[in-house]
């Protein structure tokens, strides 16, 4: 049988980034752990093994000491692993990344399409208030959708998700008890709210508001959110 160049052989004096290493079948960890401790590893499909030259750099969101406790993962594995750890805190904890972070995820994405894209304040406001659950990947799945959805060149708070749209109204709510709401800024809101929890259908929205569409679209222009 033919040996294998595998993904340890190949990365050869180089990096290998194991992302959800807590995700890893137990089997699996005990091979990872041999490779590391002997530097060696067998090619698929050959008899004899090969040293290997490797830096593992380790990545996830599990708390491995409470699996290790539980069972779910190898201690000795963990400790072979854990020479140094960097915590990165989840994106709700460091907000001001995320204009930065969006930036550079529209600029990549603009470069594939050809298209351009940017943010509307509205848009980037709800962003900076939701609290990102899924962290940078969940980010760049927003944008990639806004981006796939929208005609035009700016991404308006009605292209965001409806989960993420409701962030807005949580800031409204927070506000200082002797701070006076401005009524349009209450009406903007419960329009552009209605319509991205109804995926974008402005004549529902229209007709759950209680307005003609005449009169949504007028307050859409105005807004600068007439897609």
């Amino acid at each position: 049988m033919q040996s294998k160049a595998g993904l340890l052989s190949i990365a050869e004096g180089g990096t290998v980034f194991l992302d959800e290493v807590g995700e890893l079948p137990v089997d699996l960890q005990a091979k990872m752990l041999r490779a590391l401790q002997e530097k060696e590893i067998r090619p698929v499909g050959s008899t004899k093994t090969v040293p290997v030259n490797i830096r593992i750099l380790a990545a996830t969101n599990r708390d491995l000491e409470n699996a290790v406790a539980q069972g779910s993962f190898r201690r000795d594995l963990y400790f072979r692993l854990n020479v140094l750890t960097l915590r990165i805190p989840p994106l709700r904890e460091r907000r001001q990344d995320i204009p930065l972070l969006a930036g550079h995820i529209l600029e990549r994405l603009s470069h594939a399409s050809g298209r351009t894209h940017e943010l509307s304040d509205d848009a980037m406001r709800a962003l900076l208030a939701y609290d990102w659950p899924g962290n940078v990947r969940e980010l760049e799945n927003c944008l990639e959708r806004c981006c796939a959805i929208t005609t035009g060149s700016v991404i308006h708070l009605v292209d965001l998700p409806s989960s993420i749209t409701g962030a807005p109204a949580r800031l409204l709510s927070d506000a200082p008890e002797n701070h006076v709401i401005p009524l349009g800024d209450l009406e903007r809101q419960a329009i552009l709210s209605a319509i991205a929890q109804l995926n974008g259908d402005k004549l529902m929205a229209a007709k759950m508001l209680g307005i003609g569409k005449t009169t949504l679209y007028r307050k859409l222009k105005e807004y600068g959110a007439d897609l």
